[in-house]
């Protein structure tokens, strides 16, 4: 009878809640985030962890419990000092989606969201690196990015791919991601900022400290922007807790109703 009532007892429930290994921690046991980026055996840092996404407006002066989402959720280029430089038919189309209040988004019908938006979405993220290869399991659908470290130029003809084709490389402790070869009429944001096939996106991961990864993004997609745009994320470890399914595919209801204002 005692084994049986052990089989029924929720053991994934207790993975929210069930403390990290290799994690430095304060005398009192809580994780001492502040301490050194980890590195791996070849003396980068190792960027593995469990990510989650971070607000990067000040709070207002309510305070920051009812900002739900990130600003860059909603608006990629919020911080773009002048706006971002549209095309005139990516500028109409922008126009037409938020005065619409964002009727085709993507998202809203379970379709895979790209990397870039993946990196605003308001879920966990974990980064697997290993020798010539960083994994991104994403827990929004249960879905995964490659990008590899071996060296190896991306495609010259790729087939179009929702997350592209991603080849990084070290400058000193910086990872550098290229990525080119993404399917036309991606969004970025819930706004209907595009992506399209032309784009090549570049990213700068750089792991601060054991408990912060900073990623910084550089959009040159020349189909709908005149010029390229850059934009930083913070992004916070989300230590003692675990990936869960998200599987948007499970008859979602919520999504459809996030407004773009």
């Amino acid at each position: 009878m005692v084994a049986a009532f052990g089989l029924c007892v929720p053991l994934a429930a207790q993975w929210l809640d069930y403390p990290t290994p290799g994690i430095p921690r304060t005398p009192d046991g809580k994780p001492n985030l502040s301490a050194p980026a980890p590195r791996s055996a070849d003396g980068k840092p190792d960027l593995s962890g469990l990510w989650t996404w971070e607000d990067n407006r000040p709070c207002p002066p309510e305070g920051c419990l009812d900002m739900q989402v990130g600003q860059e959720f909603v608006d990629i280029a919020w911080s773009v000092k002048g706006g971002l430089a549209f095309q005139p038919w990516a500028a109409a189309i922008v126009k037409q989606t938020r005065a619409a209040n964002r009727p085709n988004d993507p998202l809203t019908r379970c379709l895979p969201i790209g990397p870039i938006r993946l990196h605003t979405f308001a879920g966990f993220r974990k980064i697997v690196q290993i020798p010539g290869l960083l994994v991104i399991l994403n827990e929004m659908n249960a879905s995964y990015r490659q990008i590899f470290t071996d060296g190896r130029p991306l495609p010259v003809d790729p087939n179009p791919s929702w997350n592209g084709y991603s080849s990084g490389r070290w400058e000193q402790d910086t990872l550098v991601v290229e990525t080119a070869g993404l399917r036309d009429g991606l969004w970025l944001d819930t706004g209907g900022t595009p992506l399209t096939d032309a784009a090549r996106i570049t990213e700068r991961f750089r792991r601060v400290n054991f408990g912060k990864l900073e990623v910084e993004i550089t959009v040159n997609d020349p189909k709908a922007y005149t010029k390229p745009w850059t934009i930083k994320l913070n992004q916070p470890l989300a230590p003692d807790t675990e990936l869960m399914d998200n599987i948007c595919l499970e008859n979602e209801k919520d999504v459809a109703h996030l407004p773009a204002k």
